[in-house]
């Protein structure tokens, strides 16, 4: 589970809490809203909304300050898209989790030339732990805080969990903890200060352990994969190129097995080349497009994937023009493949 996953956890299991630390001011009724707010997409996963009497506090939790599109241009965006639907005051807050040296984490608006747009930024390794420490719900955001003693910050921050009654929420706790100090520590020291059985009650721990084993299981069956067809391509074509050996090596578990079946029809290593070119291609327009337009229609993905490299090349030239999927769906209707074309 990544780490804005699990502040967006806290936010939304603990928006007083969070409100309050972040508002100065006491707030006793407070409701998460969904992140839903157009058809274009957004980041859900590090985006959280808590609505009070008066105004949205928006919260951003970033680990580093790397974004497309760049942060300021998506918290005015998100601004807007705010306002039009609710149409209440709005407070911005930017909260980058990992400490850099970035001089983008020191961003705090944007400016354009007849736009100016102004939010609060956070930077977590400069804030004062003894709040964060004071609060259950914010002691795994107190790992991340400023301290010339990390360690013993950390050791602050465990001892404080003990004194939390309830075992649930003590596992959680201590999961997002464990989660959150990997931005800071080394797993062996969190491994020592923190303990396991506490944590195996938590909800997020067994998310985090099974996350694992299908990760594990999934990276075993492609790197089986990959060394079987490296070997029947060498019997094949004989020497291997390290770079498109590299290029074998990124590909899904999905696309080894296309290439598999794909690798019978090859007569040259060029064919192999072109497989991966189109194939690499194809992965970054497929990207390119739910980036803008969110969920595609399948028939529409398949459509693209069945596209011929050089036509895949041309869509890549116009898909800035595209302004929705209609427009998407009218090029492929009008590129459509003639019976018996080559994929390749």
């Amino acid at each position: 589970m990544a780490s804005d996953n699990i502040c967006k956890y806290l936010a939304e299991q603990y928006p007083v809490e969070f409100a309050q630390w972040l508002c100065g001011e006491d707030v006793t009724e407070i409701t998460v809203l969904k992140t839903e707010l157009s058809t274009e997409p957004i980041r859900a996963d590090s985006l959280t909304l808590l609505r009070t009497e008066n105004q949205i506090l928006h919260l951003e939790f970033q680990t580093l300050p790397t974004s497309n599109p760049p942060l300021p241009l998506r918290m005015l965006d998100y601004w807007v898209r705010l306002k039009r639907k609710y149409g209440c005051n709005i407070e911005q807050v930017l909260i980058f989790l990992k400490s850099t040296t970035s001089e983008s984490v020191l961003i705090d608006e944007l400016v354009d030339i007849n736009t100016r747009h102004r939010y609060r930024v956070i930077r977590l390794w400069e804030q004062d732990p003894t709040p964060l420490l004071n609060n259950p719900a914010l002691l795994p955001l107190a790992a991340l805080a400023r301290s010339d003693t990390p360690i013993t910050l950390l050791e602050q921050v465990v001892a404080q969990i003990d004194r939390i009654e309830e075992p649930y929420q003590r596992g959680n706790v201590t999961a997002c903890v464990e989660v959150l100090a990997g931005l800071r520590f080394h797993k062996n020291i969190i491994h020592q200060l923190l303990r396991e059985d506490v944590m195996q009650e938590s909800v997020i721990y067994q998310d985090i352990l099974q996350r694992g084993v299908q990760q594990g299981r999934q990276q075993g069956k492609r790197e089986e994969a990959i060394s079987l067809l490296i070997r029947q391509l060498r019997r094949r074509f004989g020497t291997i190129d390290l770079s498109l050996q590299g290029q074998i090596g990124v590909l899904s578990l999905e696309q080894l097995e296309e290439l598999g079946e794909a690798l019978l029809d090859f007569k040259t290593l060029a064919d192999l080349t072109i497989w991966l070119n189109r194939h690499r291609l194809e992965s970054i327009l497929i990207h390119q497009l739910r980036h803008r337009f969110g969920t595609i229609d399948p028939l529409l993905e398949e459509q693209v994937r069945m596209l011929p490299l050089i036509q895949l090349e041309e869509l890549g030239k116009v898909l800035l023009d595209f302004e929705t999927v209609t427009d998407l769906a009218m090029w492929l209707n009008e590129h459509q493949l003639e019976d018996g074309s080559d994929r390749l």
